[in-house]
Formats: C-alpha cells, structure tokens, sequence
C-alpha cells in the first residue's frame, strides 16, 4: 500500500460538518451549466474555521453565481466533534451538498458510501493535479472528492542564534544540519533543537522519506509494519535528531507547546507547521524580528525530507440532490484563478505545482512547498484513524526507542496493539 507516488505531494488532516442545508431540492441531474441554468436553487457548501478567507468567498461566490445563476451558501464549522457531525450529516436525506473534509479522512467516508463518485470531474479538470494530492481523494480506484490545499512541516530557527554559531547559510542535506546543530551546541549556550519524543508527524515524514509503509496487508487485513527495516532507519534519524534536544522523551509537540519553548529564546530550531511561528510571536514579540524558515533537508542536497501532507479535500455528498451544481462549484473554486487565490490569501501549498508560484513572498509557505512533491500521508485506509486514537501506540514505539529499546524490540512491544486496532469495525 503506497502512500507516496512517484510525481508526489500537505496538516493534520482536515474535516467538515454541521446542521441542515438551506436552498432547493431539486434534482439537478443532467443539466450543464449555463447563466441562469440552476435558477432558483442554492447550494450549501461546509468548510472549516479558517479555510476560506473572505475575499476567496466573495470572489468564488460571485463567480459561482454569474456562472450558474444559483446561489452559494458557506456554512463555517468548527474542529470539535466534527468527525461525528459528518458521520451524522453523511446518512441523512437532506447532507451539505460540497464538504471540505481531511485529506487522511476521506477514505473513510468514502468507504461507506456518503461520498459522490467524482471521477468524471477528475478527467475534466485534475490531469495536472499533483499526484500525491490526487492520492488522498482515491479510494478503492474511484475519485471521490478533489485535492484542494496542503501544508507540511518546515524548520523554524533563530537567525541570531544560528549567526553566533558562526553559521552563514542553511542546510542542504540532513547531514549539513547535523553538523549545524553540533556548531549550536558547541559554540552557544542554546539548545540546538527542541524535538520531543513523540512529534509523531515528523516521524512519519521521516517514514515516508525511506519509501516505508506503516502497514502491510496479510490476507484481507491489515497489520503493522512497524518491524520494517526501513521504519527502524527511519526512527534512527529520529534518535539522531533528538540526541540534540533536551526535551522531553514522553511528551509530543503540544505539550508543552514546542513554539513557546522556542519564544523563549534559547533554542536554535524546532520542527513544526508555519502557523506555530505566530504562537511564538504571540509568546515573545521580540523573537519575531530572529525568525528563519527552511526546508527540512534530505539525505540529499536537491531532495528534502519526506514530509507528511495534511489538508483539506473538497467532496460532494452521495445524497446530495444537486450533483451537477456542485461539480460547477468544484470547477470554479479549484480553477487556477480560485486555487492560486487561496494559496496566496492562506500560505498553503495548492494543488497543482504550477500555482506554486502564488507562494513567492510567503517565507514558510516558500520553506515548505520544495517538500511537497515528496511528501506523503498516513496509511489511505479507512481502518487507519482508530491506530490514532489516544493513546496513539506509535508515539509509545517512539519513546520506547529513545529510551534504549531497539526498533525491532520496541516494534514487537506495541504490534499487537497496532493489529487490534486496526481489526476494528468501521
């Protein structure tokens, strides 16, 4: 099971939900677009807190509505609970006709049957979608939603830092920053990397860096593949990248929150997402003015690190009894015009690596999109989300490895575990 292609492209999975949609019923089943051509009806779309700026969804709506002559209706949801308010709205007459759901999530959905077929558009409008955004949206062959946007991790670093250290440019290779990383130690009081033991999502770029999966499939069912090889080199990387750090080897990225530690002023670097370097603003003004953004470096100068892609897709919802409007909706919203739009207004990566250039000026947004084309996801599988259920085994194999267990050891510890989860039903 391949969760990164060869072509390849990025947060924390992103999903969609809430209450009833407003506007006509209307089967709109075989008409084509046209001014005027779905008069009368409205079509409800959801989409998350923060995913569409204003001036997107003035601009998509009044395109939207002078293309078809029907009305747009945005309906913002919030993150709690969301997982369960889709479920919900998915099974009901009356779902949103267009939901922006998690890119990790989807296959989820689609494997029961609440989202539209969407292949036809895909042939349409997506023969340039970069491969490893298109991924996420495929389940079982099928396209059943659109790749819409994208973020990964980048390295956040302290210029005056990095400067007393004697460094003058940054890293190519992993290698190049390891021995940035010794120079920090060596040559200031700072530490040279916050990186707790369980940043989960950066190991698993890390994973998909080696070309490993984190599952396989024995028979019909899928088991861990923790006891890889590659996985364990993987986690050797990690170890590496942690034998700089102080942090704590049982904790994750959010706890403390790792951009406050950083505020702080007396770290050379962490890894994280780009909106993390706000937090730490928000913690200590004076840190902003030493702010630096670069890509996470691979083994290789001109190929960075593996990178795990989260963001959002846009699908259509099997009940819905607008299909045809909501294609015309997809058409405009992911046009160049529209998705180069929202990549410049919101700094992620779009979906296509034409637009890439909507990003020039945006110093994380440039630091993280060189990673996209060899980024990946968690494993495509709707069995996957229970594997990272509280408490996430994962993160226990990470911690069990910085505290002196082997990968092959510390794999066999939590397998079973991986294996009862991911037996679950759906």
């Amino acid at each position: 099971m391949k969760r990164k292609l060869a072509a390849a492209i990025v947060i924390a999975g992103m999903m969609v939900s809430v209450s009833a949609c407003g506007g006509d019923d209307g089967d709109d089943s075989g008409k084509n677009a046209g001014p005027d051509s779905f008069k009368g009806q409205t079509l409800t779309v959801w989409a998350m807190d923060g995913s569409t700026p204003d001036q997107w969804v003035k601009d998509v709506t009044a395109a939207f509505e002078k293309k078809t002559g029907a009305k747009l209706k945005f309906e913002t949801q919030k993150w709690d609970g969301i997982q369960q308010k889709i479920t919900t709205a998915l099974s009901e007459s009356t779902p949103p006709d267009v939901l922006e759901v998690g890119n990790t999530q989807t296959p989820a959905y689609a494997a029961t049957g609440g989202l539209a077929d969407l292949s036809d558009l895909k042939k349409e409008i997506g023969a340039d979608w970069t491969p490893s955004v298109s991924q996420s949206s495929v389940y079982d062959g099928k396209q059943y939603a659109a790749p819409w946007y994208f973020a990964n991790r980048v390295v956040v670093y302290n210029k005056k830092i990095w400067a007393k250290a004697g460094i003058k440019d940054t890293p190519k290779t992993r290698d190049e920053f390891f021995k940035d990383l010794e120079a920090i130690g060596k040559k200031t009081d700072a530490e040279p990397i916050y990186l707790p033991g369980q940043n989960w999502y950066f190991f698993d770029g890390l994973t998909i860096g080696q070309g490993a999966d984190l599952v396989k499939k024995e028979g019909d069912t899928y088991v861990s593949n923790l006891g890889d090889p590659k996985v364990a080199k993987a986690m050797e990387i990690y170890k590496k990248y942690a034998s700089y750090s102080k942090a704590p080897k049982d904790k994750d990225e959010a706890t403390p929150q790792q951009a406050e530690v950083f505020a702080k002023g007396r770290t050379g670097a962490f890894i994280g997402m780009g909106w993390e370097a706000g937090t730490a603003v928000q913690a200590n003004k004076a840190i902003e003015k030493d702010l630096g953004y670069f890509t996470i470096p691979g083994e290789t100068a001109g190929k960075p690190e593996g990178v795990f892609l989260g963001g959002s897709n846009l699908a259509v919802a099997q009940g819905s009894k607008k299909q045809a409007l909501a294609k015309e909706f997809l058409k405009v919203a992911l046009s160049d015009e529209y998705e180069g739009e929202l990549a410049k207004l919101n700094g992620v990566i779009p979906n296509k690596k034409s637009l890439e250039t909507s990003l020039k000026g945006n110093a994380v947004a440039e630091a993280a999109a060189p990673a996209a084309a060899v980024g990946g996801t968690t494993p495509l599988i709707p069995e996957w989300g229970a594997v990272e259920n509280n408490p996430n085994p994962i993160k226990s194999y990470m911690t069990a490895v910085l505290n002196g267990k082997s990968p092959a050891d510390a794999a066999k510890q939590v397998e079973s575990e991986i294996n009862k989860r991911l037996a679950q039903q759906n």
